[in-house]
């Protein structure tokens, strides 16, 4: 039956997107379990639990990313049942599943374990970077800086988001220029990625575009985001993985710029100064922390 219960907590994670909301209340419930032999539990206890738990795990892991958002009373009415954690009782009164009273102490040493590691696989480098010492250490390494971004930015499409604004960020403010991100990355990938105060916007995709057909497409939808206008006068800038040089000269023949990951590994690459690599790691850490600190 544990097998079962880290089956169908599996499943949780699969599903998390920037906290881990399902995995920390059933870490919480399993503790009072443990401890108290509690098995029923009003929607109140509930949530006082995994304050609770949330608030541990900032002090087992050190630091709060990825770990805690706002509750809701449909947590343990709709989704936690879905997991076998919960079975409803009536009148906002639930019963710890009994895939999950079996084998709870080992169960719960697991799923502990399991957070700390999910976390540590899917932020890697940015907890380190919650540490501002650590961060002196890296800009002050300037192989070391251009290695991590040019690793970070191909890990997935949040990170070549985030990786390319901060360094776009830094390079342009040195020509008075500001730019702004406003957007989430778990967000519906249309329109605006990132604007400026001088009015070109940049679309920003972790694709590798090596065809016309591809251009075609990736263009088709830049004029359904932006108004003609702004695309005639050039003021549409594609971000994006790869790009071939036959690709890239046909998108500027229809006045679209692109820059692929190799030139913004290029660009940070000639930030001399290690005050610039400091900011451009502050950066991408607060804009990871903006998705993923927690609220609680």
């Amino acid at each position: 039956m544990i097998e079962e219960a880290k089956r169908k907590i599996n499943r949780m994670f699969g599903r998390s997107q920037t906290k881990l909301i399902f995995p920390a209340i059933t870490l919480g419930l399993l503790k009072s379990y443990n401890e108290e032999r509690k098995e029923i539990f009003t929607n109140v206890e509930i949530g006082r639990i995994y304050n609770k738990t949330v608030q541990e795990l900032k002090t087992y892991l050190g630091h709060d990313l990825h770990i805690g958002g706002k509750y809701w009373d449909a947590y343990p009415a709709r989704n936690l049942p879905q997991y076998g954690v919960l079975t409803i009782l009536g009148g906002k009164k639930y019963q710890l599943g009994d895939l999950y009273k079996d084998n709870t102490e080992a169960l719960y040493d697991w799923l502990l374990v399991k957070i700390r590691e999910h976390i540590k696989e899917k932020l890697g480098i940015i907890i380190q970077l919650s540490d501002s010492i650590k961060r002196v250490e890296i800009a002050n390494d300037r192989q070391k800086f251009v290695n991590i971004v040019k690793t970070e930015m191909g890990r997935n499409a949040t990170y070549f988001e985030i990786f390319s604004f901060a360094i776009f960020k830094v390079h342009l403010e040195k020509f008075a220029c500001k730019l702004y991100r406003d957007t989430r990355t778990a967000a519906s990938d249309r329109g605006v990625d990132i604007s400026t105060n001088f009015g070109v916007v940049y679309q920003i995709k972790k694709l590798r575009v090596q065809s016309i057909a591809a251009a075609d497409s990736i263009y088709s939808e830049l004029k359904s985001n932006f108004d003609r206008d702004r695309l005639e006068d050039g003021k549409v800038i594609l971000v994006i993985e790869d790009v071939s040089k036959e690709i890239k000269q046909y998108l500027i023949n229809m006045k679209v710029q692109s820059i692929s990951k190799d030139d913004i590994v290029r660009l940070a690459s000639h930030f001399e100064d290690a005050e610039d690599r400091m900011k451009v790691l502050r950066i991408i850490y607060e804009e990871f922390a903006r998705e993923y600190a927690s609220v609680i």
